[in-house]
């Protein structure tokens, strides 16, 4: 289990300065493949302010939280709510799976070994990785399931996101997204807005079991900080999302796959 040690920041020399334009970095890569960047901001948190495991991921679930609330009213004027709520029912599907699934990874998270979770976190950036390479360089398909097979597959896999989430503190629309298609048929404009309707009471239930452990209070110790870095990752975003179409998804996505891989690799030799 975490350490009191584990739970707080190490004590590394960061400006706000810096954590906007941190924050604006992970929003610029996130937001060239539509994505919020949570993946990206978590190894920054470990290797570049020095935050534990733990800490680093409560804090990034944070500002995941607040770019997720930012950018849904965003995604809602492209996707009207009339438009989405004829498809409630694959929201409902996945939610089934993934609130519980979210209590269960931050649970577990909060009782690792900060070297175990490390190693967790390690993997799932590579789970990251491939699902990056799938989404954006293969043309999904549905999967075509009957419903006595789509319902429970959807829950099934509603929980798994909902782990991988709560554990990296990230909103999981990488995973959410082809999931949404390949179960549900979905295209991919009104997946993207399905994700932040399940990613947002998903990452709620998180935050409410991590605000059970005394590992939560790193977020009032580092309130203005997380303020700072969320602002440069939404405004980050807003510029990535103009730059989305600059570079050929051809190059763009092996490249981030890449700086996922190496994050990955810095994460699992941290102890």
């Amino acid at each position: 289990m975490a350490t009191d040690k584990d739970l707080i920041a190490r004590r590394a020399t960061y400006s706000m300065p810096l954590a906007f334009g941190a924050g604006g970095a992970v929003g610029v890569l996130g937001g060239m493949v539509g994505l919020g960047g949570a993946e990206f901001r978590l190894p920054l948190l470990v290797s570049l302010f020095g935050f534990a495991a733990l800490s680093a991921v409560i804090l990034n679930k944070a500002m995941s939280l607040v770019v997720v609330l930012v950018a849904l009213p965003a995604r809602l004027a492209v996707v009207p709510a009339s438009e989405l709520s004829a498809h409630w029912t694959i929201a409902a599907n996945l939610l089934a799976g993934s609130l519980l699934g979210a209590w269960a990874g931050a649970t577990w998270a909060v009782r690792m070994r900060s070297s175990t979770l490390y190693k967790v976190l390690a993997a799932l950036m590579v789970l990251m990785a491939a699902a990056l390479l799938i989404t954006h360089s293969s043309a999904l398909g549905a999967l075509d399931l009957p419903l006595w097979a789509q319902v429970p597959s959807g829950i099934v896999a509603g929980f798994g996101i909902g782990v991988v989430a709560a554990i990296m503190g990230v909103a999981g629309g990488e995973l959410l997204i082809p999931t949404t298609v390949l179960l549900f048929g979905a295209d991919i404009k009104t997946a993207g807005s399905l994700s932040l309707l399940v990613a947002l009471p998903t990452m709620l239930v998180a935050f409410a079991r991590y605000s059970r452990d005394g590992s939560f209070a790193v977020l009032g110790a580092n309130l203005r900080f997380i303020m700072v870095m969320a602002a440069g990752s939404i405004a980050g975003a807003l510029l990535g999302g103009l730059l989305l179409g600059v570079f050929s998804d051809a190059v763009l996505i092996p490249v981030l796959a890449v700086i996922l891989l190496v994050s990955a690799i810095k994460l699992a030799r941290q102890n």
